[in-house]
C-alpha cells in the first residue's frame, strides 16, 4: 500500500477549482518531490492529506488510513514541517521539543534532536530571538519527534544558510535509510533534484507529471548531451546507429552526442571507443529540473506522465 494515494482528488472554492480531480501515488521509503507554480494546489493538497480542508470529492489515504476518517491515526505517525509555521516567542527551543516529545507519549532525546539539527547552541534561548533559519531548524526538530513514518515538508530549506541547507538534506536522506517516506514541497529546484526519487509537477490545480527525473528527460525528449573529445575523428556511421540516438554533431575533436535514453550514453560511449580511437574526455550534459519544470508547467497541453 502506498505511503500516500489520491483517487480523484478535487477541492472546490465556488467556481475556483484549487485541486482537479488529482491522483497521486507516493511509494513507502521514496522521497518525493511537489513541485508547481504559485497558486497550482500545492499548500491545497498538503491541506488536504493532513485533513486541514475537506476535499470537495475524491479519496485520500495516507499510511493506509482515511484522511477524513482517521485523522488520529495518520498524525500519530508523521512528522510535519509546515511553511511560515508558528513557535511560541516565550518558549525555549529546548521546550518547544520537550513539549512535542511529551505531547507524542514518545522518549526521544531532547538534546540529540536539537544536536541534529545544529541548534546545539541555542537550546535555552527563546524563539522570540531566532531568525528564520533558527526557526526553521528547531521546526524541523519538531518534526523529526518519535521517528516518523512519514515527513511532510512544506518549503523546508526557507531561511536556511547554504549550511542549513546541505544539513536538511543530509537530514531527508538519513530518514530515507531509516525507513520513513518523505514529500515535500518547495520552489528550490536544485534541491529537489539533488534528493529525490520522483517528482510530481502540479499546474492549475492539476497533475501534469509524475515519475522520476531520468524518465520524465525521456518523455519530453530532452535527453542527454554528451561531449566526447578524441585524439582523432573515426567514422560515425556504427554511433548514428545505435537507437535512441537522436543527433551526432562535430565540433574539432569533440563529437556530441544526443541520447534520448539514459542508457544510450554508455552505448555511445563503447561505440566511439570501439573504433580505435583515444577517449581524452567525456562531459555529460542533462536537462536540469528547472527546464523540465518549465516545459510542464508552460505546456497548457501536455497530459500527465507517469512512472
Amino acid at each position: 500500500m502506498p505511503a500516500i494515494e489520491t483517487v480523484g482528488l478535487t477541492k472546490r472554492y465556488g467556481d475556483i477549482v484549487a485541486v482537479d480531480d488529482l491522483d497521486l501515488t507516493v511509494e513507502h521509503g521514496e522521497i518525493f518531490g511537489f513541485l508547481g507554480p504559485n497558486g497550482a494546489g500545492k499548500s491545497t493538497t498538503i491541506n488536504l492529506m493532513l485533513d486541514y480542508i475537506h476535499a470537495t470529492s475524491g479519496e485520500v489515504n495516507v499510511l493506509g488510513y482515511d484522511s477524513q476518517r482517521e485523522t488520529r491515526e495518520i498524525r500519530e505517525r508523521i512528522g510535519i514541517l509546515p511553511d511560515n509555521g508558528s513557535l511560541y516567542d516565550r518558549l525555549t527551543a529546548r521546550e518547544h521539543v520537550k513539549f512535542a516529545v511529551a505531547s507524542k507519549d514518545a522518549n526521544d532525546s531532547v538534546d540529540e534532536l536539537l544536536d541534529r539539527v545544529g541548534l546545539e547552541d541555542a537550546k535555552d534561548r527563546k524563539a522570540g530571538g531566532f531568525s528564520k533559519g533558527m526557526a526553521q531548524r528547531l521546526s524541523l526538530a519538531i518534526a523529526l519527534v518519535d521517528s516518523p513514518d512519514l515527513l511532510i515538508f512544506d518549503e523546508p530549506s526557507s531561511g536556511l544558510d547554504p549550511h542549513g541547507v546541505s544539513r536538511m538534506r543530509e537530514i531527508i536522506n538519513e530518514e530515507q535509510e531509516r525507513g520513513a517516506t518523505v514529500f515535500f514541497s518547495s520552489h528550490v529546484l536544485s534541491q529537489v533534484e539533488a534528493v529525490c526519487d520522483r517528482v510530481g509537477i502540479m499546474k492549475s490545480g492539476s497533475l501534469v507529471a509524475q515519475d522520476s527525473i531520468d524518465s520524465l528527460r525521456e518523455t519530453l525528449g530532452s535527453g542527454s548531451r554528451v561531449a566526447l573529445t578524441v585524439d582523432e575523428l573515426p567514422s560515425l556511421d556504427s554511433l548514428r546507429g545505435i537507437t535512441g540516438v537522436s543527433n551526432v554533431e562535430v565540433d574539432g575533436n569533440q563529437i556530441i552526442v544526443t541520447c534520448d535514453a539514459d542508457e544510450t550514453k554508455s552505448e555511445a560511449i563503447d561505440a566511439v571507443q570501439s573504433t580505435g580511437v583515444t577517449l581524452q574526455n567525456i562531459d555529460v550534459d542533462e536537462a536540469s529540473l528547472e527546464e523540465l519544470f518549465e516545459s510542464y508547467t508552460e505546456d497548457d497541453g501536455q497530459e500527465v506522465v507517469e512512472a
